[in-house]
């Protein structure tokens, strides 16, 4: 619950101006269950305020308008003016499940912290929250989705908070929530999120690179639109809509500061989107572009045919013309066009919800995750799901041709493991694009990746995979098959000599007796040889 000694400061966003929202947006809302949930929140935060010193009723109507904006149904909406009714008030969960049902009931539930219980330090308090998020999303996708509402409005008004709090939310945001906001395939609030993230914690860049922007306008954007719109028009395409987009801030912050590079060597700081009608039209518009502009060499990705693993799809050529600009052209369907702009929402601004065997392939992964982290410790379980989130992605090949997404730095034992734990445990060795590498190289997007097996054994170098992957869930994965096979032990022998709460000594015997280092842990932490 927000400071309530602060000076009073006018509403900004009235329920009457988040109902017109909702009339104009034309959706069949159900305003008798809106107009319920509104009322229960108003009466319940009463008189209480932000620390800005608006009425605190103003946040769920600013997380329900950006609901609305993304096109969510009744209960994301009512489930928003109510999400922190449960947290700051008398009002309870299951109050809200007998007046509007459980469904609302889930999705307020989701993203309501648990204040209840004493956590003994700011990790553990962190991770069963998060542990709780993500569980709720597994179960029904709307819960992050308006968390990510939530925690957007809060960066859009965290001038208000102490200068550590600013730091502490913005890097939460940069590590956890705009991954997801990735992950679903949100860009808009995705780009929002780290951009706001980032005023917070680098100021200086920020402002650098807003700078930067400011100094180069829209001009040429907007005559290279018509120019397309015109050679595209002359050649039987008749019905393109072409837009234009300047990359963002943070996007343009990880290649000069991460990747040690001046501004004008970003070639897709300026992107034109053609959104076409159908997939043929998307390939006869590639030709056509690259015969009007020179394309850069390595600098085309098709993700028409090789989606991305949010569901993403495009075409994007990088050229450069007389001008000696270089910009990015997207060339993608209506419908690509749609999924890249609202991700998962998509589902519900277009269609009548996900229903559940999309839910189930889409969402896969959330479950994958939270299963490999059921058993790991509060710090671990952090440190884990910011690796497994904040990966981009490459697209490596299977020798028959089969395509498979693995996260950046992905090494060919992470694809032995994402392919099955029994690959991975049999695997010997790797050929890449015909090739003998390392078992430890790093994948590059259209590698073609053969795995070498050992037959119906686990093999005994299997305990120095877990030094070489990347990967706390494949290294967690490696742990189990060891402890099955009995390759581990701790150390004096004794199967079941672990301790919670207790140093352990672990050794692996087919590398010898190289001590581990020492922490605290209870019995199922992972432990791994140095290699």
């Amino acid at each position: 619950m927000e400071n309530t000694n602060v000076q009073e400061v006018k509403m900004p966003i009235t329920y009457d101006d988040l109902k017109k929202s909702l009339v104009d947006s034309g959706r069949p809302y159900d305003f008798a269950m809106i107009d319920r949930a509104y009322a229960l929140a108003e009466k319940a935060h009463g008189e209480q305020r932000r620390r800005s010193g608006e009425p605190y009723i103003c946040h769920p109507l600013s997380v329900a308008q950006i609901l609305v904006e993304l096109g969510m149904d009744s209960e994301s909406i009512a489930a928003a003016l109510m999400h922190d009714v449960a947290e700051d008030t008398p009002v309870t969960v299951a109050e809200i499940k007998q007046k509007f049902g459980p469904e609302v009931a889930l999705l307020v539930d989701g993203v309501t912290k648990l204040t209840q219980i004493k956590f003994s330090n700011v990790e553990d308090r962190q991770a069963e929250n998060l542990r709780k998020m993500l569980l709720a999303m597994s179960q029904d996708v709307r819960v992050m989705i308006i968390k990510l509402c939530d925690r957007l409005h809060n960066m859009r008004t965290g001038d208000a908070w102490p200068e550590q709090k600013r730091r502490d939310k913005a890097l939460e945001t940069m590590e956890v929530y705009a991954p997801i906001a990735h992950r679903l395939g949100i860009s808009n609030i995705k780009e929002e999120l780290e951009d706001r993230s980032l005023h917070y914690l680098d100021p200086v860049g920020y402002e650098t690179i807003r700078d930067l922007l400011n100094k180069h306008g829209d001009e040429f954007l907007h005559q290279v639109c018509h120019t397309i719109a015109r050679h595209l028009s002359e050649n039987g395409i008749q019905k393109a809509t072409i837009r234009h987009r300047v990359k963002s801030i943070y996007g343009i912050y990880r290649k000069m500061y991460m990747q040690n590079k001046d501004f004008e060597e970003i070639y897709d700081i300026y992107a034109v989107r053609i959104i076409l009608d159908n997939v043929p039209e998307c390939y006869t518009a590639l030709g056509l572009i690259h015969d009007m502009y020179h394309p850069l060499p390595n600098r085309f990705k098709d993700y028409i045919s090789t989606p991305k693993p949010n569901g993403y799809q495009s075409l994007h050529t990088t050229v450069i013309g007389r001008e000696a600009i270089p910009f990015e052209v997207q060339i993608r369907t209506v419908e690509m066009h749609k999924m890249a702009e609202y991700g998962v929402a998509a589902h519900w601004k277009y269609k009548q919800g996900l229903d559940k065997k999309a839910g189930e392939e889409t969402f896969a992964w959330i479950r994958q995750l939270l299963e490999a982290q059921q058993d790991t410790e509060a710090e671990d379980f952090i440190k884990n799901i910011k690796v497994d989130l904040f990966a981009d992605e490459v697209f490596v090949f299977t020798p028959k041709g089969d395509v498979v997404n693995m996260p950046a730095g992905a090494t060919p034992i992470d694809l032995a493991y994402a392919i099955h734990s029994a690959v991975g445990n049999r695997m010997t060795g790797c050929k890449v694009n015909g090739r003998i590498a390392p078992i430890d190289s790093q994948l590059k997007n259209g590698d073609i990746v053969d795995i070498a097996l050992i037959q119906n054994a686990v093999h005994p170098g299997i305990a120095r995979y877990c030094a070489l992957t990347y990967s706390g869930e494949k290294k967690r994965r490696i742990v189990r098959e060891l402890r099955a096979q009995r390759f581990c032990r701790p150390r004096g022998g004794k199967a079941d000599g672990f301790q919670p709460g207790k140093r352990q000594d672990m050794f692996f015997p087919h590398w010898g007796n190289d001590k581990i280092r020492h922490r605290t842990t209870p019995h199922h932490s992972t432990h791994c040889p140095a290699g």
